[in-house]
Formats: C-alpha cells, sequence, structure tokens
C-alpha cells in the first residue's frame, strides 16, 4: 500500500469531515426518528442499533478527521508535527466505513417496519448502495 502524502491526507480529511458531519447528523434524525415511533419488535431494535452505529461513528470519524486536519496544517505548531497520524487515520477510515455500511443497513431495515413490500424496497435499494460503496472502495490484486 502506497503511503499518502501529508497534503493530500490533509484534503482527504478535512472532506471526510465534512460529510461525515452531514451523514452522521441525518443518522441521528434518523434515529431520533425512529425513538419516537414507539414500535416495540426486535426489528426495530435492530434498526434503532444500526443507526446508533452509524451516529457514534460518523463522529468518531469527525474528530478523526479534524485531528488529522490539525497534524498536516503546514502552520500547525511543532507539537502537532510529532503526534502520530497513523492511528487518526485508521478510525477515520474505519469509522466512515462503520457509518456508511451501518447507516444504509438501518435504512434497508426501516421498511420492514411498515410492510413486507416496503421492506423489501428499502432492503433491495441499500443492498445496490452497498454493492455500489464496496465496488468502489475495495481493490483486489
Amino acid at each position: 500500500m502506497e503511503p499518502l502524502s501529508p497534503a493530500y491526507l490533509s484534503v482527504l480529511a478535512a472532506q471526510l469531515a465534512s460529510l461525515s458531519a452531514f451523514l452522521g447528523g441525518f443518522a441521528a434524525t434518523f434515529l431520533a426518528t425512529l425513538l419516537t415511533l414507539g414500535h416495540q419488535s426486535r426489528l426495530m431494535t435492530v434498526t434503532i442499533g444500526f443507526a446508533v452505529i452509524s451516529s457514534v461513528a460518523f463522529i468518531v470519524t469527525v474528530v478523526a478527521a479534524t485531528m488529522l486536519t490539525a497534524v498536516f496544517h503546514p502552520e500547525a505548531p511543532r507539537f502537532m508535527v510529532m503526534l502520530s497520524a497513523s492511528t487518526p487515520q485508521t478510525i477515520m477510515t474505519l469509522g466512515f466505513s462503520l457509518g456508511t455500511l451501518s447507516l444504509l443497513a438501518s435504512l434497508g431495515c426501516s421498511g420492514w417496519t411498515r410492510s413486507r413490500s416496503i421492506g423489501w424496497i428499502t432492503t433491495i435499494v441499500a443492498l445496490i448502495g452497498t454493492m455500489f460503496i464496496i465496488g468502489m472502495t475495495v481493490q483486489v490484486g
């Protein structure tokens, strides 16, 4: 695996921080909506669980990406340059991946709380989205 340059990683981290803040807000709003519905089923519990995982993962991603942006800034204080970037980079990558996939899982499960036909629609669309995301991000060979 080729190491990323600090300038590239800084721009990527800033972009992921913005995107994660937006998606985390959406996931938290979706979670609040699910919590107010009052349905008490195993499926609703799973759907809420995925929404919680997504919200938290995106929050962690925002913090890790902000840390990377601060470490790689050209005007960063000397002590920031001495910090390791590998841990925030790993956390940012894992948090964004986990947040995205769990948000799609939550959206896919949500339709089943309404009806079987809507459940199939939301599941199929979420699976297609998951396949696109995995196809774009996983390299074979």
